[in-house]
């Protein structure tokens, strides 16, 4: 309660001194909104080439604020270049446009055994400070009657790691999307990650990283867990 009241009297900051100490507060705490990415009623009102050209211009003052002559051939396409990656690259998952088609297919073969998906790639960016989250994610899950084209949990974890994230959400989301789309509540996720707003700012750790998960269903069970975490780690946690 205290943290929220004091961000509710910081949600607008009127002087420099209070908009550092929102930036503290947030900062401190991690705060979070819920499963759900915070996205204004509009977000999708602009097509993606009006997106770039209005990233690319804010990006240009950002440039220039900070000194950069961007008459300079190296970097007088870098907003450009910035806005572009932003909007179909590595924030293209806020877009639900974007989120993969799933293809199920009957469980022809009764498989009902745990299936396990290993070392998943995640790329991701903190939405705090907007620098790469790096990791992996481990997914599994039993089958209700039907099963996933492998790659498409590959493509369910990159859609969700592409937009400002927190790990904890991350990890929620994708275990979320997995359930909806295998028709199953027996699904885990973990993810371990490096975060670079930890380790190149700040406190400047190279050499912590943070583990999530978010089990469901079978999963909740100390024996199923236990294989699940040995198919990873090759011994029981």
């Amino acid at each position: 309660m205290k943290l929220q009241n004091s961000i509710a009297k910081l949600k607008e900051p009127t002087n420099s001194e209070q908009f550092n100490e929102f930036l503290r507060v947030i900062d401190d705490n991690h705060v979070s909104s819920g499963k759900n990415t915070p996205l204004r009623d509009d977000a999708f009102a602009l097509d993606n080439e009006l997106k770039i050209k209005k990233i690319a211009s804010h990006f240009k003052e950002i440039m220039l604020t900070l000194g950069l002559d961007l008459s300079d051939d190296s970097l007088k396409n870098t907003p450009q270049r910035v806005a572009k990656m932003y909007v179909e690259e590595i924030f293209s998952g806020l877009n639900p446009k974007n989120k993969p088609e799933i293809t199920l297919f009957d469980n022809k073969f009764d498989y009902n055994q745990m299936l396990v998906e290993k070392d998943i790639k995640v790329q991701s960016y903190c939405e705090h400070h907007f620098v790469p989250i790096l990791g992996i994610a481990h997914v599994a899950y039993f089958s209700n009657g039907y099963v996933i084209g492998l790659s498409k949990i590959n493509r369910i974890v990159d859609h969700f790691a592409r937009r400002p994230q927190v790990q904890e959400r991350l990890t929620e989301q994708i275990a979320e999307e997995l359930k909806k789309a295998m028709k199953t509540e027996d699904v885990a996720v973990l993810i371990e990650a490096e975060h670079m707003c930890v380790a190149v700012r700040g406190i400047k750790d190279h050499d912590s990283s943070t583990t999530s998960s978010s089990f469901h269903g079978k999963f909740l069970t100390k024996d199923f867990k236990n294989e699940f975490l040995t198919y990873i780690y090759g011994r029981n946690k």
